[in-house]
C-alpha cells in the first residue's frame, strides 16, 4: 500500500472504510446490552444499576429487551466506525510527510501498529476532527438509538421513532444533544488517539527488551502477530479508560438532552440543572457502564481495524516481491 498512484490511494480509503465497517459492527452488537444499560442509568439519577437489570430480566423476552435498540446502535457505530476510520486515515495520511513515517514504511520498525505515526499534537487534533465529522453525519442514528433504547419511548420501530421526531420536534430534533456530543467526542477520540499511541509505542518497546533479554539474542524488528494484537488490546482499553472518564459528564448531559429536550433545552441549561437538583454525581451515571463498553468498544474496534489493515499490507508486500 505503498504506491502513491491514484488507484492505489482509493484502494486504500476503501478498505480503511471496510476495516473500520466491520470493526464497528461486531463491537455494537457484542457490547449493545452494556449501552441500553448506560442509556437506562443515564435518563435519570433516581436508575441503579442492579435495579435496571433486575427490571429488564423479570420482564417479557429479557434477552431480546437487553439487545433492544441494536440496529440503530449497529448503523450508528458500524457506519460511524467506517467514517471516522476513514478519515482519520486520511487526515493522518495527509500529515505524514518529512521524517514521519507512512504506512508503508513502518511495518518493520518494531512497533505494533501499522499506521502513520504522528506527533502527539497531530494525533490530538486528527482524532478529535475525524471524531467530531462521523458524529455530525450519524447525529440522527444517535438520537434514534438513545430513545429506542430508553424506556420513555414506546416506539415499536425506527420508521416509527423517525415519524415522531419529525412530527414534534422538525429536522431540529435529530440533532438534539449534538454540541454536547461534539464537546464529548473531539477531546475523547483526539485524547484516545493520544494515549493509544503513546501506549502503543511504550508497550512495544518493553516486548522488545522482553524477547530479547529471553533470547539473548537479537530480536526480529517485526513484532509477532499474537503480541502486536495483544499491544493494540491493552492499549484500547487503557486509553478508553482515560478518556470515558474525562468526557462522562458531557454523555451524560448528552443523553438528557437526546431524551428529554423539553425539559433540558440546552447544553449549559442542562448542566445548570442536573448539578442544581441531582449534584454532580448525576454528570458521572454510568460511568462504570461507559468506561466498560468504551474500552471493550475500542479495544476491539481498534484491534479488528488495525489486524485488518496489517493482513492487507502483508499481502500487498508479498505480491509486491512475488512480482519483482
Amino acid at each position: 500500500m505503498s504506491d502513491g498512484g491514484n488507484g492505489k490511494a482509493r484502494s486504500s480509503s476503501s478498505f480503511h472504510f471496510f476495516a473500520g465497517l466491520s470493526s464497528g459492527i461486531l463491537s455494537a452488537v457484542l457490547l449493545q446490552p452494556a449501552d441500553l444499560l448506560k442509556t437506562r442509568v443515564q435518563q435519570s439519577h433516581s436508575n441503579t444499576l442492579l435495579a435496571t437489570i433486575k427490571q429488564i430480566a423479570s420482564g417479557p423476552s429479557p434477552i431480546r429487551q437487553f439487545w433492544r435498540g441494536t440496529l440503530p446502535s449497529t448503523l450508528r457505530t458500524g457506519c460511524g466506525s467506517a467514517i471516522y476510520f476513514s478519515s482519520l486515515n486520511a487526515l493522518r495520511q495527509q500529515f505524514a510527510t518529512g521524517s514521519l513515517i507512512r504506512t508503508g514504511e513502518k511495518a518493520g520498525q518494531g512497533h505494533s501498529s501499522t499506521l502513520p505515526k504522528l506527533s502527539n499534537t497531530l494525533n490530538l487534533a486528527t482524532g478529535a476532527i475525524a471524531r467530531t465529522w462521523a458524529g455530525f453525519l450519524m447525529m440522527p442514528i444517535t438520537v434514534l438509538k438513545v430513545r429506542y433504547e430508553s424506556n420513555l419511548y414506546a416506539y415499536t420501530s425506527l420508521f416509527s421513532a423517525s415519524k415522531d421526531i419529525l412530527r414534534t420536534e422538525g429536522l431540529r430534533g435529530f440533532f438534539a444533544g449534538f454540541g454536547a456530543t461534539a464537546v464529548r467526542d473531539a477531546p475523547y477520540a483526539g485524547l484516545y488517539v493520544l494515549f493509544y499511541e503513546q501506549s502503543k509505542k511504550r508497550l512495544s518497546s518493553l516486548a522488545h527488551r522482553v524477547e530479547e533479554h529471553a533470547n539473548h539474542a537479537a530480536v526480529p524488528s517485526r513484532l509477532s502477530s499474537s503480541t502486536s494484537a495483544g499491544i493494540n488490546f491493552v492499549s484500547g482499553i487503557a486509553a478508553a479508560g482515560l478518556g470515558t472518564t474525562i468526557t462522562n459528564p458531557f454523555d451524560a448531559i448528552k443523553t438528557r438532552l437526546q431524551l428529554m429536550p423539553g425539559k433540558y433545552g440546552n447544553m449549559v441549561h442542562a448542566a445548570k440543572r442536573m448539578l442544581s437538583e441531582e449534584g454532580v454525581r448525576s454528570l458521572f451515571d454510568g460511568l462504570g457502564l461507559r468506561i466498560t463498553r468504551k474500552a471493550m468498544s475500542s479495544a476491539l474496534a481498534w484491534t479488528v481495524y488495525e489486524e485488518l489493515i496489517r493482513r492487507a499490507e502483508t499481502r500487498w508486500s508479498e505480491r509486491i516481491e512475488d512480482k519483482v
